[in-house]
């Protein structure tokens, strides 16, 4: 196992690591809409898709893969009056459509609007 890390997505905010290598798989963590370089979260659920799936990128640059190679991901939103919008911003960057599930949560960290967690291949 490969702990991946990188200053290009947000550090953890808790006891975790932002992904794993394993056996030619990588695991993200769930990347929120935080800015790296910033702190700060955008504002709307467009703005703050565009910046997890920039968070999730930057774990799979990491490690040393891209969107091409996700296989699946697994998105939280804290609205599902937000899934159409998501999704139109969500397919700009997972164009090879992996499998997924979506689904509504009460909450999520910082009061962000999704969280996006993915699994690739190297």
């Amino acid at each position: 196992m490969k702990v991946i890390e990188t200053k290009n997505a947000p550090g953890a905010i808790g006891p975790y690591s932002q992904g794993y290598t394993v056996n030619g798989l990588i695991f993200t963590s769930g990347q929120i809409a935080i800015d790296p370089a910033t702190g700060e979260i955008p504002a709307g659920i467009a703005e703050q898709t565009h910046q997890s799936c920039k968070n999730v990128g930057a774990v799979l640059q990491a490690a040393g893969t891209d969107f091409s190679k996700v296989v699946k991901t697994t998105c939280f939103l804290a609205d599902m009056a937000d899934f159409a919008e998501f999704n139109a911003v969500y397919a700009q960057y997972f164009i090879s459509k992996p499998a997924r599930s979506c689904v509504a949560v009460k909450s999520l960290p910082k009061g962000v609007l999704c969280e996006i967690e993915a699994i690739a291949v190297e």
